[in-house]
């Protein structure tokens, strides 16, 4: 049983809108999670998959050797909330609004 992880840091999009993709791919086997990404509508599925392919070549250099993607399955896959942005837009009288711009960290673990 062999396992590894990649994290992608930083990521400006809401950890809400990660998770409801992440939630999708959660216990899927590899190939299985990759071909629902691809079909996905979401802006944050082509980060996910990148991250995704960055466990695969993790857990590849591990085993050293070429393993199957068919047993590799997903046991793990959250996004944390990361750092907010925030900025200010200016108003009508002198006043400021406040924009909040949210960013996420995403963290996927895959097992043979």
């Amino acid at each position: 049983m062999l396992q590894s992880k990649a994290i992608a840091k930083y990521i400006r999009t809401s950890p809400y809108k990660s998770r409801r993709v992440l939630k999708q791919i959660q216990g899927k086997k590899y190939k299985e999670a990759r071909l629902i990404l691809e079909f996905m509508p979401y802006r944050v599925c082509k980060i996910i998959i990148k991250v995704l392919d960055s466990a695969l070549s993790n857990i590849e250099q591990k085993a050293k050797e070429n393993i199957d993607k068919e047993n590799v399955k997903i046991i793990e896959a959250y996004a944390n909330r990361g750092p907010i942005l925030k900025r200010f837009q200016p108003r009508a009288q002198g006043r400021a609004f406040p924009i909040r711009k949210p960013t996420c960290h995403i963290n996927i673990k895959l097992e043979i």
